[in-house]
């Protein structure tokens, strides 16, 4: 009999049944007590522990990151050896709001689906990682990781995202945060007026300018910024001034065509000005999506025995971005959001938070492992499964999406 009928998924229900209590307990440990980027110190401990009772091989401080581990079993020696399936989990909470993104449900659901697929599976030929990745919301752990090479060789990096949505996958764009800042020369606004360089005056010309492009940019693309030094005193002409800008494109590439319209902006405003301007990348660009459909179909046909089914995004509707992106156009990735509250709710909000601690939330954070674990099983018992992935993977990559 093929280990990939209905028994082998019974199996994998039973197996993620019988840790359920456990499983809902880390979430909402890691919902009492909120960790923010690269802080999350207790929740790794408490993940990367969990797998090491159950047989799996911890790695602590993966990729140089204190707070990331990676976790791994089967019988291959390496990732290259045979199908290696990357289950992701993200645990960082947002400052003030505490898990109002829901990232304890990922680990909780990521953790689940590792030591289920061990549970039903055994140790199979081929490898299951379960990969710690920290600082989502700020920071990008998982481009620190794709850099050291964590993903390589990896045939499928599952994960689920809570929302207020049931979608197979996630519209997601690739972002990056810019700092400009321009230098002027001081001067008393009244007594030496015409010696004064007016860096916050600059600013706020790029400011003005960067309204007029946004009437003009594609779908996906935005600019959102923040002033962050606008000067010390009334009576003194600014010598300096600082602004950070949020960039959003729905593709890398129309992202990278952004940040150079800004940094064109900056200069031309400069020129005008007669100030200087540094433009300036803060940390890691995050990349767009790419879903796998191969994947994804997996795994919303799992999840929908669950009695949950799900629907392909709204056209025109993003949902932000993350550095998931970055391993998703390395390797086959999913992303899907599955609804732990209305449609009229919204992420990142107190409402949401409590949500992430609510009946509902255990009954998607329960049914995702399933399914995350049903879907690692397709791709390590049926040949067909990572070709296929490669396959519409490398299709998408060479059409630029």
């Amino acid at each position: 009999m093929s280990p990939t009928t209905d028994s082998l998924y019974a199996r994998v229900k039973e197996e993620v049944a019988a840790r359920a209590d456990r499983l809902w307990d880390v979430a909402l440990a890691l919902h009492r007590e909120p960790e923010t980027a690269y802080e999350e110190h207790r929740a790794a401990h408490l993940l990367a522990g969990e797998l090491e009772r159950e047989g799996f091989r911890v790695e602590r401080g993966a990729a140089g990151l204190p707070t990331a581990f990676v976790a791994r079993t089967g019988t291959a020696a390496s990732a290259d050896e045979g199908p290696c399936v990357a289950l992701v989990m993200e645990y960082d909470a947002l400052p003030l709001l505490g898990h109002a993104c829901g990232h304890n449900l990922i680990a909780s659901a990521g953790l689940g689906a590792a030591l289920a697929v061990r549970a039903a599976l055994g140790e199979v030929d081929g490898t299951v990682l379960a990969v710690g990745a920290p600082a989502e919301e700020r920071g990008g752990g998982k481009v620190v990781e794709v850099e050291a090479g964590l993903f390589d060789g990896v045939d499928a990096a599952l994960m689920f995202h809570p929302g207020v949505r049931d979608w197979s996958w996630a519209p997601l764009t690739a972002s990056a945060q810019v700092r400009v800042g321009f230098h002027g020369r001081a001067a008393h606004p009244t007594g030496s007026p015409t010696e004064g360089i007016d860096a916050l005056g600059a600013l706020i010309q790029l400011f003005n300018t960067l309204g007029v492009l946004h009437r003009r940019l594609p779908g996906g693309s935005h600019i959102q910024g923040i002033v962050t030094d606008g000067g010390r005193a009334t009576n003194i002409v600014p010598e300096y001034a600082e602004g950070l800008f949020g960039l959003r494109g729905g593709t890398t590439a129309a992202l990278e065509d952004l940040v150079e319209e800004l940094r064109s902006c900056a200069q031309g405003v400069a020129r005008a000005t007669r100030t200087k301007v540094e433009v300036t990348d803060v940390g890691g660009r995050y990349e767009h999506f790419r879903d796998n459909e191969v994947l994804s179909g997996l795994f919303a046909r799992h999840l929908d025995r669950a009695g949950i089914p799900l629907s392909e995004p709204e056209p025109g509707v993003y949902l932000g971005s993350s550095d998931m992106g970055n391993v998703s156009t390395r390797v086959p990735a999913i992303h899907p959001f599955v609804a732990i509250m209305g449609a009229d709710g919204a992420d990142h909000t107190p409402q949401f938070a409590e949500a992430a601690a609510g009946p509902r939330a255990r009954q998607v954070m329960l049914a995702a492992a399933e399914a995350l674990a049903c879907t690692a099983a397709d791709v390590l018992l049926r040949t067909d499964v990572p070709e296929r992935a490669w396959a519409s993977f490398r299709q998408k990559a060479r059409a630029g999406l």
